[in-house]
């Protein structure tokens, strides 16, 4: 079981990563800055490291030439910055790949397995490129969903919150049933324009609209939801409520 050191200090996008690496096979230890990652990493060797450069204590190009001077473990850097430069010095710094937030379970277990191969490593037998329940394939009908109180049927096109029938428009629709196809999964923006909007290079605002739409027709607000939770730089996922 290859073992992997997730080094980010955003508890929710922490956790996340955690459950999508465990989930595949892979032995996870974390580290919530970058002391903690040097820490992790001389107690006890790891096959590889997916580090965040937005650290409370280094920033994670310190970290990672500070790594890169006692161990030559693959590091792949995930991060909100996509300035050029930065990830041309980062590259240059040591790094094995770079992943730019936000990015789905399937890009991150991709990239990561493509980081141990070339490194010589393997990734586990169960990875692959995508997360939990296998996505619907083209002309296989998504199945009717219950979470929570909320009911979503594709083949009827309905959708039913306590019983009670929303009025949904058509991409409102299909957005909710995408994500209740993947319920409990982190779904990216992009992973959403390019899988229901098919425009995968559409701004992401397009999909920030209809899920405040959505949002409001559920009786919640971003700032209080209930169904649809936002992992900050990752994605939305649609969870029945607690």
């Amino acid at each position: 079981m290859p073992s992997v050191l997730v080094v980010e200090d955003d508890p929710s996008i922490r956790q996340s990563l955690i459950e999508v690496l465990a989930e595949q096979g892979y032995a996870v230890r974390s580290a919530a800055d970058g002391f903690g990652a040097l820490r992790e990493v001389t107690q006890a060797p790891v096959d590889a490291i997916v580090l965040d450069l937005g650290l409370p204590d280094l920033d994670g190009g310190d970290a990672l030439r500070m790594i890169r001077g006692i161990s030559s473990v693959p590091v792949l850097v995930a991060t909100a910055r996509d300035d050029e430069s930065e990830i041309i010095n980062i590259l240059n710094a040591g790094a094995d790949d770079y992943l730019v937030k936000p990015f789905s379970g399937g890009q991150l277990l991709a990239r990561l397995s493509a980081v141990l191969r070339r490194t010589g490593g393997a990734p586990p037998a169960s990875a692959g490129g995508t997360v939990g329940a296998a996505p619907a394939q083209a002309g296989e009908p998504l199945r009717p969903t219950v979470v929570g109180e909320l009911a979503v049927d594709p083949g009827a096109r309905t959708v039913h919150l306590a019983g009670r029938e929303l009025r949904l428009t058509r991409r409102e629709f299909d957005l909710l049933a995408f994500l209740a196809h993947h319920a409990g999964q982190v779904v990216s923006k992009r992973r959403l324009l390019t899988e229901v909007w098919r425009e995968p290079y559409v701004d992401d605002q397009t999909v920030d609209v209809h899920l405040s739409s959505l949002r409001r027709k559920l009786g919640e607000r971003a700032s209080a939801p209930r169904y649809l939770l936002t992992v900050r730089g990752v994605g939305i996922k649609l969870v029945a409520p607690r």
